[in-house]
């Protein structure tokens, strides 16, 4: 399998991440200069943001929770030469669930929509663990 097949979900994941941060920047500064929001308001917590740039922060904020796992199994992958056409191939199950759920979660919010696209993912994600560790612990191509 071609490293450019294997890297490109993760490639995706790494975009998502920074088209939030960079989405989230430009409007916390303008909740700052509309006087929405002062330093003292959020200087230890974020509970003030108005709700839209709390809702993308929160998003960005859950690109460092289940993706971490994934940029981890599938640099172990690589290492150990298993990141085969099934890796891919969950892969982008994974990746595109977070799509999905960045989309809800940045849009309607629609918490139950949301939940359920982010348990396609962790289940897309547990299974892909579950097959990478069967496979190192039982020498399994």
């Amino acid at each position: 399998m071609p490293i450019q097949f294997i890297l490109l979900p993760l490639f995706v994941e790494v975009v998502l991440t920074f088209v939030l941060l960079f989405w989230l920047a430009p409007l916390r500064r303008g909740a700052f200069k509309s006087g929405t929001v002062r330093e003292n308001d959020i200087a230890l917590g974020q509970k003030a943001w108005p709700q839209h740039v709390q809702q993308i922060a929160n998003c960005f904020d859950n690109q460092f929770q289940l993706p971490m796992l994934f940029y981890v199994l599938t640099i172990l992958a690589i290492i150990t030469r298993h990141a085969d056409l099934l890796f891919v191939v969950m892969a982008w199950i994974f990746v595109l669930a977070r799509l999905a759920h960045a989309f809800v979660h940045t849009t309607s919010n629609r918490v139950l929509v949301r939940g359920g696209l982010y348990g396609v993912g962790a289940f897309t994600l547990a299974i892909m663990w579950l097959i990478f560790i069967v496979r190192i612990l039982f020498g399994l191509p």
